[in-house]
C-alpha cells in the first residue's frame, strides 16, 4: 500500500479491512459509556419527575429505560456483533469437520 501524500509522516496507514475489525477494546469502551451513559441521564430525568410527581419509583424505571437505551444503541451501531471474518474454509468452530465432508 503506497502512502498517501496527505498522511503526515506519524500517521499510520489506514487499513481498507478495519471495519470488519473485532473491534475489541474500544468496541467494549463504547458499550460501556452508552449503557453507564443512558443509564446517568434518565435516572436523573426519573429523579426529576419522582419529585414532580411524587412518586418513588421513577429512578428505577429511568435506569432501567437508559440500560435499555444504552444497549439498543450498542446494538444499531454493530458493537455488540462479532465482525471476524470466517476463516478459510468456511469452518466457524472447531469440531464440525464431519459437517464439510
Amino acid at each position: 500500500m503506497t502512502p498517501d501524500p496527505d498522511e503526515g509522516p506519524g500517521t499510520p496507514p489506514q487499513d481498507v479491512d478495519a471495519r470488519y475489525s473485532n473491534g475489541g477494546y474500544n468496541a467494549g469502551i463504547a458499550v460501556f459509556s452508552y449503557m453507564i451513559g443512558g443509564i446517568a441521564v434518565w435516572s436523573l430525568i426519573g429523579w426529576g419527575l419522582d419529585n414532580l410527581l411524587d412518586m418513588r419509583w421513577l429512578v428505577l424505571a429511568g435506569a432501567f429505560l437508559g440500560a435499555a437505551g444504552g444497549f439498543y444503541l450498542s446494538h444499531m451501531h454493530n458493537l455488540t456483533r462479532n465482525h471476524t471474518p470466517k476463516p478459510p474454509g468456511g469452518r466457524t468452530t472447531p469440531g464440525n469437520e464431519a459437517e464439510l465432508e
